[in-house]
């Protein structure tokens, strides 16, 4: 049995996972931004949950002094929550909505949970995109989307950096027993883009888009089939995957150089210490 947090598990494949992972025994902790929907989701399952807004990092500060209480061992961390957002938005903290809540918020919660990760040799899953490949126009001088800005090349550009982070931390913390990974869900129908407009929304929403995307279930599998493996064993450390599998993505992603610079940035950004 393993203890598994996931974040974004209150809807989409974060619960479909985490439905899966109960059924197979493992001890899963589930992280919402809902009340209503986490509760929900939790009685229905009978695990755990916290409650954290990756919009507002104190939150996710505050998440991390939970998670460090409650459990002495975390055996996987999949940073999972993210999200579309339509126009450019800054988060209290400052920084791009986009960026943020897919980046800046699993990037502080992860180093801040890092000596538990460490001494749990951890698996920490990224659920990155194939967005990443379609959409990024990566700047690194420009996290924050200031000079140009458009909601897919902002989700792309954030879910390469989930990738870049990927890499980091198998760089970084490797020697040290943790494996890390990111993934592709599958382009998956769930609430995702919910408080967008225009093509976002209907790419995601409309009758025609329901009946052709991947559904939760086959995207939580996705997460399952990392979560449940065994690094070096059933997945490699360090790659990123669509359907199982390790598939190439951007350009950009396996540049260390840029790995480090933007591991930098973030921690800069966050006032990591």
């Amino acid at each position: 049995m393993r203890t598994i947090v996931i974040t974004g598990a209150s809807d989409g494949i974060g619960a479909a996972a985490s439905r899966q992972l109960v059924a197979r025994g493992h001890r899963v902790v589930l992280v919402g931004r809902s009340p209503k929907k986490t509760r929900a989701v939790a009685a229905e399952l009978g695990t755990p949950y916290h409650l954290a807004d990756f919009s507002d990092l104190a939150q996710v500060r505050r998440l991390a002094g939970e998670l460090l209480e409650a459990y002495s061992r975390i055996d996987v961390l999949a940073n999972n929550a993210g999200g579309v957002f339509g126009k450019r938005q800054l988060t209290g903290d400052g920084f791009e909505q986009t960026f943020q809540v897919n980046h800046l918020a699993p990037f502080l919660l992860t180093n801040l949970l890092r000596e538990r990760l460490v001494e749990s040799e951890a698996s920490i899953i990224q659920t990155a995109s194939a967005a990443a490949r379609l959409f990024s126009r990566f700047d690194v001088t420009d996290l924050n989307a200031a000079r140009r800005y458009s909601g897919w090349r902002a989700y792309g550009n954030a879910k390469l950096a989930n990738i870049l982070f990927t890499r980091g931390l198998q760089r970084r913390w490797g020697s040290d027993g943790v494996s890390a990974v990111a993934f592709h869900p599958g382009v998956v129908a769930t609430n995702f883009a919910g408080n967008t407009g225009g093509a976002l929304r209907w790419m995601y929403h409309s009758p025609l888009a329901r009946r052709v995307l991947t559904t939760t279930e086959e995207g939580g599998k996705r997460l399952v089939f990392l979560a449940d493996g065994t690094p070096r064993e059933d997945w490699l450390p360090g790659a990123y995957y669509e359907n199982d599998r390790v598939t190439k993505t951007h350009r950009l992603a396996t540049d260390p150089r840029l790995a480090q610079e933007l591991w930098e940035r973030s921690a800069e950004m966050v006032q990591l210490g």
